[in-house]
């Protein structure tokens, strides 16, 4: 009964109400918001971890561009499901039609929870140990710098999309000007097409596939969330497909030259020896001003990361509360802005707690699995849609139905696989999406009181 009366509260139409989302986003301004989704601090920071378990410059390459592949098809079904259904709310409102309320709202609890909240919390801390060294602050400083970035990237979005995203589109364009500079570095300075780029380590023979995919993998995730801004893109069923696809495209060849840049100077045993191989690299080829430059780029991309996972994010609790799966309060748009605030402000609120909390590390160690399973959960609605939807769409995913099933395949090896390596994390993941069956109940019954 619940379920008819959600699904049916959202008919599928374009037409704007006065509760509706402007539709704003340009197709670049989407692009960007993919490109800024993903790349984080993990390019600039964490390859070392995939070149030590790797034997060869040749197969880390492949390796990264194997996993922007498999990315790129999660992309393509992504931009599927936002054409056919081009609204806020993104793999909550996938997993709403296609498996029960229930399931989107275990999404929406665990985002809320963890995933989202975690991870802005997690690189806003990035982002003050960056800012701290840059600007020779004490540590001392990065708690305060930590909450400062996150009430900045809250803020400036309460003031409607337009600010919002000339703001992120600074932040995206910033982070690859970063990323040239250091393939630049890398390739021309250096001299690429060295041996060295794909040469074998021979101190190394390699952990596995699996065991060197996994931190690749992860660099990667973020590409669904343009799908939660759907509701402000403007001719979604066209811009959708495309910034999805152009975004994706950018971030394996940004990802694929700033490995090549890495081994070109570092080599793979180098790389795989360094912790923060964008600063070994710029270091080394431009000294103690390279070194900051790449600072400053890597805290400015950070700070672009956390602004699109909170933006993204309100946008999930705002439907969630339009179906009374959450508080009532959540699911207003601001009567000028028409900008999710309450939302907005919930969500960087508990990232706070939980970045002055110290937690927020552990608790997205165990979520983490949760997120490429809601991932492969959105991907495989795309069968749900597909058997009961009639009409002409403007995008369909090519390879059907072989690739997204190579996609959920994949992600479901790699679930198993992070159980298998970490059945504590897995497990205490496992529970807090668990424990939203309850609560689940309990606003279900609350909802249905207030009806009648």
């Amino acid at each position: 009964m619940l379920a008819g009366t959600l699904r049916s509260s959202h008919a599928m139409s374009d037409a704007p109400t006065s509760s509706s989302y402007l539709r704003s986003l340009r197709p670049w301004d989407a692009a960007l918001i993919v490109v800024g989704g993903i790349i984080g601090g993990g390019i600039f920071l964490n390859p070392g971890i995939a070149a030590q378990r790797t034997e060869s410059g040749l197969a880390l390459l492949l390796m990264w561009a194997g996993a922007g592949v498999l990315t790129l098809i999660g992309a393509l079904c992504y931009a599927e499901l936002g054409a056919r259904r081009p609204h806020a709310g993104g793999t909550y409102v996938y997993l709403r039609e296609a498996f029960g309320p229930l399931a989107g709202f275990l999404f929406g609890w665990t985002m809320l929870l963890v995933i989202y909240s975690g991870s802005s919390a997690a690189v806003a801390t990035i982002f003050a140990s960056y800012a701290a060294a840059l600007f020779g602050l004490p540590p001392g400083w990065a708690p305060p710098l930590t909450v400062g970035a996150l009430v900045f990237v809250g803020g400036i979005n309460l003031f409607g999309m337009k600010l919002g995203t000339h703001v992120q589109n600074l932040f995206a364009l910033l982070k690859l000007l970063a990323v040239a500079a250091l393939v630049a570095c890398g390739l021309f300075l250096a001299g690429a097409g060295h041996g060295q780029v794909l040469a074998a380590d021979p101190a190394r023979s390699g952990t596995g596939f699996m065991g060197a995919a996994l931190p690749v993998l992860f660099a990667y995730s973020g590409f669904t969330y343009l799908n939660n801004l759907a509701g402000e893109v403007s001719e979604p069923q066209r811009t959708l497909p495309r910034a999805l696809t152009l975004g994706m495209l950018l971030v394996i060849v940004a990802y694929v030259l700033v490995n090549v840049a890495y081994l070109a100077v570092l080599g793979h045993d180098g790389l795989a020896a360094s912790t923060a191989p964008a600063a070994d690299v710029m270091a080394r080829m431009a000294g103690p001003v390279g070194a900051r430059l790449i600072a400053l780029g890597i805290a400015i991309s950070t700070l672009g990361f956390c602004n699109i996972t909170l933006v993204a994010g309100a946008r999930v609790l705002q439907v969630m509360g339009e179906d009374g799966l959450f508080f009532r309060a959540v699911a207003q748009l601001h009567p000028r802005y028409r900008t999710p605030n309450t939302a907005l402000l919930l969500l960087s609120g508990w990232a706070i707690v939980l970045a002055l909390s110290g937690s927020y590390g552990q608790l997205l160690d165990y979520a983490t699995f949760g997120d490429w399973l809601a991932c492969a959960a959105g991907v495989a609605t795309l069968f749900w849609y597909r058997r009961r939807d009639v009409g002409t769409l403007s995008f369909r995913v090519p390879g059907y139905p072989w690739l997204p099933l190579l996609f959920i395949g994949v992600v479901a090896f790699v679930v198993v696989t992070t159980i298998g390596d970490s059945p504590r994390n897995a497990g205490v993941g496992a529970l807090i999406m668990l424990a939203g069956v309850p609560v689940y109940a309990v606003w279900r019954r609350l909802f249905s009181q207030a009806r009648t």
